[in-house]
């Protein structure tokens, strides 16, 4: 499969080295040029390309970069796309970092929302509660009983089915967290944010997450 993945901070790295380890077609990019990408290129045999040229063919895009980016990608980045190409949103809003933004907190906007008015194409939100790490270290075979589940969320089923194959070929379990509107239940502070547990643990973290930011997330 053809994937483009914008970003190569730990989560969008370790993505790369695993989905080239199981033969896919990767294209990475990220804000400061393919030369800057040539050691992870010749370590995975994926293809470091600029932004706008990370989606051209591409089934699934993985973004994977700060909230506060996502306004600065391209326009018309996935016009190269594959159709019915698959985006991937694994952001977390961090005040800290992106600094306030009035669709998140002042509309209550979910982190993912937001990125996909920006995007201006659907988006799947997953990975964004994930170690980096474990994404290298922690795929188990289907059935498994330590295998990891991960919450995905978004409205376009057929997007977000395939997204759920991806990662079930990367080695871990998923659970269907609702539409976009719902993925507040995994974002920063939520029960399930970082949590290392099977279907049933996810299940039960979803179902037990408060739309109340804690005070952290909102410093």
């Amino acid at each position: 499969m053809k994937i483009g993945i914008i970003g190569a901070g730990n989560i969008g790295g370790n993505l790369t080295r695993r989905l080239t380890a199981l033969g896919h077609d990767v294209s990475v990019a990220n804000s400061r040029g393919p030369h800057t990408l040539t050691e992870l290129a010749e370590e995975t045999g994926a293809t470091a390309v600029p932004v706008g040229e990370a989606a051209r063919g591409a089934e699934i895009v993985v973004v994977t970069v700060p909230v506060k980016a996502v306004p600065d990608l391209p326009s018309g980045l996935l016009d190269g796309a594959a159709e019915g190409v698959a985006v991937i949103d694994t952001g977390n809003y961090y005040p800290q970092r992106d600094g306030k933004i009035a669709g998140i907190e002042d509309e209550g906007l979910t982190e993912s929302r937001w990125a996909e008015r920006q995007i201006g194409h659907p988006v799947i939100k997953a990975f964004n509660g994930t170690y980096a790490i474990d994404i290298l270290e922690r795929a188990r075979p289907a059935g498994a009983p330590d295998r990891q589940a991960l919450p995905v969320a978004g409205d376009d089923e057929a997007a977000k089915r395939k997204v759920r194959a991806l990662i079930d070929e990367l080695g871990f379990d998923t659970v269907d967290a609702g539409g976009l509107d719902d993925s507040w239940r995994q974002q920063p502070g939520t029960p399930v944010y970082g949590l290392r547990e099977g279907v049933d643990g996810v299940t039960k973290a979803l179902a037990a997450a408060s739309p109340e930011r804690t005070a952290e997330w909102r410093a």
